[in-house]
């Protein structure tokens, strides 16, 4: 699975107004904060508001918040709106280009394997909310109550929702 710029853009901005939710908070300092691009961000930052994510609100005080609590928001939910389908199988697909779909792809154990993997990926994404990744962020490097994701992941101790 890969996830775009866009889509870690997009998933850094969410959890961003979910650490201040429900504060309105401008493009600039979400775009500071995580040393995104300002324009491209706006783009992001639309195209979440359309599909119902962000509310914004114009004026000196202006900026974005999210339309639904953080418990409400998935991280599928935003992968999907800027990326669309984010856990391709390339079994799955017929390459065009060339002209080709796989011979075996009724009948391919990879394929099951794949399409495995892909509806494990699928129910972390959407099964994990903005709540539960902003109760998992720290504030700051050296946070004390919380183990380091390198740490983590060498003891098994990563646990998801």
């Amino acid at each position: 699975m890969r996830i775009s710029a866009k889509g870690e853009y997009a998933a850094k901005a969410i959890l961003y107004l979910s650490l201040k939710y429900p504060a309105v908070v401008t493009i600039s300092e979400v775009a500071k904060s995580h040393g995104i691009p300002v324009k491209y961000l706006e783009h992001i930052l639309l195209s979440l508001k359309k599909a119902g994510l962000l509310e914004s609100k114009r004026g000196v005080r202006g900026g974005y918040t999210l339309a639904r609590p953080p418990e409400k928001v998935s991280l599928g939910e935003v992968l999907r709106v800027v990326d669309g389908r984010f856990s391709q199988l390339s079994c799955i697909e017929v390459d065009l280009r060339q002209n080709y779909a796989c011979p075996e792809s009724d009948d391919c154990g990879l394929k099951l394997v794949w399409l495995k993997v892909q509806q494990a990926v699928d129910e972390i994404l959407f099964e994990t909310t903005f709540d539960d990744i902003r109760k998992r962020t720290g504030h700051g490097a050296g946070s004390k109550n919380r183990p380091s994701m390198h740490g983590a992941l060498e003891n098994g101790s990563l646990n998801w929702p």
